[in-house]
């Protein structure tokens, strides 16, 4: 009945059948979809916050999943029995498809299980997306509206839509089903995690950033983070639609990053601090070789010379890492125009500071911080970590000259993402860092649907670097430097 793809079954006579008949008792799934004990009933109920992130399922509707994720893992054991896994590298999608419906077919006959279209429709996608993708990850990936994808153990996932977290209703059906799919990711690209390793870094195809940390470091269950990987850019223009900062920033930044000023993005974890790089980027000159540095491959840089550099962790025996630090000094070497780091957390501060004051200027990094004035202290902080012994002053000297521009990037407690504050470098006074800001993010309220209201205005204040602005033909109007009149 079925083509190529399927396991050669080995000839049985009629007392293995027979056996394998009496061992393979037929599913009878109503009573499991029932068989949810009081005490787990009680637990889920517990463990559901006040607002739930989404409506409840009706009792039907969740009895009818529970039927069908039996359903897709008696087949899931079913394919894996009957399918020739070496022959699928070779196989179209198309091909696949037929393949594992004709076996679905059989195997819901064998079993005696009758279903729906609607259901059979479902099944099938499922048990494609376990054979070939990540399983019940794979559509919330294919889901472009999503932007974070966070697995607290099996029974409980959560996405970030539009800044807000929601629980959703996809599930795995163990914690053994959650488990061999990490192990999936990760044995993709060489790592590995168990006991002896709790937690990975790793990257999916589609170039996502993927997080994983198992038992027993993980208490409930495995934990799995995955930022999803924006096939397409936003640029300026975009961004400026979205909100996230005003034409007159974007001007001043234009004439920022084309003048090759440092600049610094610096933000929270989720606040959009790759984004506001990438678009960053854009006003690059196409002639300059720039090199990028990163934990994790994200940015999209759409120049002609671009060299990418990833860091590696150390193998299973400790060996063979390649750390941000060793590509920064390697990247000196490799004449570079400006350098890219994609986030710096530790030691490569010193490098990165050395680079941007030994011409390299017009590099850009991002880092942690919750403030433009946060965001130095940071630095220093990094700079006092890497087993340096600087004089504070000395050290302060060398960001100041280091760093021309801090951009602040922040989440707000309504989801959405924005340039809450421009802020320029402009040397020391005494021991301290002189700082100036030139554009902000003025909070007025909030509407009945707790969204912000705001505006971007400037600071009345003069840019400090106006004159190296007309230099290289960047005449900015001053107008955009005068504070927008409140009505």
């Amino acid at each position: 009945m079925f083509s190529k793809y399927k396991k050669p079954t080995p000839p049985k006579n009629s007392s293995a059948a027979n056996a394998a008949n009496t061992a393979t008792p037929k599913v009878n799934i109503a009573p499991v979809a029932a068989a949810k004990s009081d005490e787990q009933r009680k637990s889920l109920m517990k463990s559901a916050p006040t607002k739930p992130a989404s409506a409840a399922p009706m009792d039907k509707e969740k009895r009818r999943k529970e039927r069908l994720a039996e359903i897709k893992l008696e087949l899931h054991k079913s394919l894996l029995d009957n399918l020739n896994l070496s022959a699928l590298e070779t196989a179209s999608e198309q091909e696949l498809r037929s393949e594992i419906n004709a076996i679905a077919s059989e195997s819901l006959e064998d079993l005696g299980i009758v279903l729906t279209r609607d259901e059979r429709q479902t099944l099938s996608q499922d048990l494609f997306f376990e054979v070939t993708g990540l399983g019940p990850l794979e559509t919330l990936l294919k889901d472009d509206g999503v932007n974070d994808i966070l697995v607290n153990g099996p029974q409980q996932i959560f996405v970030e839509r539009d800044g807000r977290l929601q629980l959703t209703d996809v599930t795995f059906k163990d914690e053994k089903h959650l488990l061999r799919i990490i192990d999936k990711i990760v044995s993709a690209v060489g790592r590995r995690v168990d006991e002896s390793n709790p937690y990975v870094d790793a990257r999916l195809a589609d170039g996502s950033r993927f997080n994983a940390m198992v038992p027993p470091i993980a208490v409930d269950g495995s934990l799995v983070s995955i930022r999803k990987f924006k096939k397409d850019k936003l640029g300026i223009e975009e961004l400026v639609n979205f909100g996230a900062f005003s034409e007159e920033m974007a001007a001043y930044l234009q004439a920022a990053v084309s003048t090759r000023l440092n600049v610094i993005v610096s933000g929270g974890t989720g606040s959009g601090k790759t984004t506001t790089l990438n678009a960053l980027s854009s006003f690059i000159d196409d002639a300059e070789r720039i090199l990028t540095i990163e934990d994790t491959a994200e940015l999209q840089l759409q120049q002609t010379h671009v060299g990418r550099m990833e860091s590696r962790p150390p193998n299973v025996e400790g060996r063979g890492g390649v750390s941000q630090r060793d590509c920064l000094k390697n990247a000196l070497r490799m004449r570079p125009d400006r350098i890219i780091v994609g986030e710096t957390r530790g030691e490569e501060v010193i490098d990165m500071l050395q680079a941007m004051n030994t011409g390299h200027d017009g590099s850009m990094t991002t880092i942690h911080a919750n403030s433009s004035r946060d965001a130095v202290s940071r630095l220093e902080n990094m700079v006092a970590m890497s087993g340096i012994e600087m004089p504070i002053k000395a050290m302060r000297s060398q960001i100041a000259s280091a760093v021309n521009l801090i951009v602040q990037a922040s989440r707000l407690q309504d989801g959405s993402r924005r340039m809450t504050s421009i802020t320029e470098v402009t040397g020391m006074e005494g021991d301290v860092i002189s700082m100036q800001e030139v554009f902000r993010y003025q909070r007025v309220g909030l509407t009945p649907e707790n969204k912000i209201i705001g505006h971007f205005t400037a600071t009345g204040v003069r840019s400090h670097y106006s004159e190296r602005f007309k230099l290289w033909g960047f005449d900015l109007p001053p107008a955009i430097f005068e504070p927008m009149v409140a009505e």
